[in-house]
């Protein structure tokens, strides 16, 4: 003997039925948050190159002054290495600046970097990814654009999305210049000194949409440097940069990023910028 579903409860099920293969295919979309990662601006992302994607970015910040304005360029070009878990990254920096009638122009110190992805993101455990840098002294200590010495930078990098919109990142820095010789007046050199920085940095960053962020990023230098009278000298620039980027290609192997923010000088002694311009290119090497 057969039986048959009244039409109602036909319906229902049917309805049912088309409500999980939904639920089931909104379930295996990416989350808004992860349309767009590894792209902040002034925080560095816990987040390694996948492996077979090289990443090309560059960003530009113009300096409002006084006493400094002017252009500040940087190329950084990321490579994975053996998988996930080793990237090879360097950073090349640019100076276009006038600094109390002094003009900085050239490339400035070089950074070579390695970063080892620590800790992959998971339940209850944010993403790590320490990097180190050795900076190599291819700028011009007599133009400004660089210090005259071999450096070395170590940073500890930590992400994690909390919300299908919203990632928090953490930073934490060093940067270590050894016998450090600034010039003087009169073509003179100040004696070698040792320069210790640090470097602290957070942000927030909202899916509006998958394509398109919004970003609350802020970072605090407590920076040594030589004063004219030759003397270390310590001070602490904070800086607040709201932002947004978005992504106007987003292919399974090409990503083209675009962003802007307008980083505020929070004191006296961070620089006033008035605007940061960020581009990136990421695509498959095969």
């Amino acid at each position: 003997m057969s039986m048959k579903l009244p039409v109602k409860a036909y319906v229902f099920v049917m309805a049912l039925l088309a409500g999980l293969r939904m639920a089931v295919a909104i379930a295996a979309e990416e989350q808004p948050i992860d349309v767009i990662e590894d792209n902040s601006f002034l925080i560095e992302e816990a987040y390694n190159q996948e492996p077979g994607v090289v990443q090309h970015i560059f960003t530009a910040i113009y300096t409002k002054g006084p006493p400094r304005h002017g252009w500040q360029f940087s190329f950084t070009q990321e490579w994975p290495v053996y998988g996930l878990d080793h990237q090879l990254s360097y950073t090349i920096p640019s100076y276009h600046l006038v600094d109390e009638g002094d003009h900085q122009n050239g490339i400035g110190d070089v950074l070579l970097n390695y970063r080892y992805q620590a800790l992959e993101e998971g339940p209850g455990k944010p993403a790590f990814a320490p990097r180190f840098s050795l900076i190599l002294p291819t700028g011009n200590r007599n133009r400004g654009t660089g210090n005259g010495v071999v450096g070395y930078q170590w940073s500890l990098p930590f992400s994690k999305k909390v919300a299908p919109r919203l990632a928090l990142h953490v930073n934490l820095g060093l940067t270590y210049l050894p016998h450090v010789q600034s010039p003087l007046s009169g073509g003179q050199l100040s004696p070698k000194q040792s320069l210790v920085s640090y470097n602290v940095g957070g942000s927030a960053i909202f899916a509006i949409l998958p394509r398109l962020h919004a970003m609350l990023e802020w970072v605090g230098n407590f920076e040594d440097s030589i004063n004219d009278a030759g003397r270390a000298v310590h001070a602490f620039k904070p800086v607040i940069s709201p932002g947004f980027r978005t992504a106007v290609v987003n292919e399974e192997e090409l990503q083209i990023v675009l962003g802007a923010a307008a980083p505020i000088a929070l004191n006296r002694h961070a620089d006033n910028f008035g605007a940061f311009l960020y581009f990136s290119i990421e695509h498959k090497l095969f």
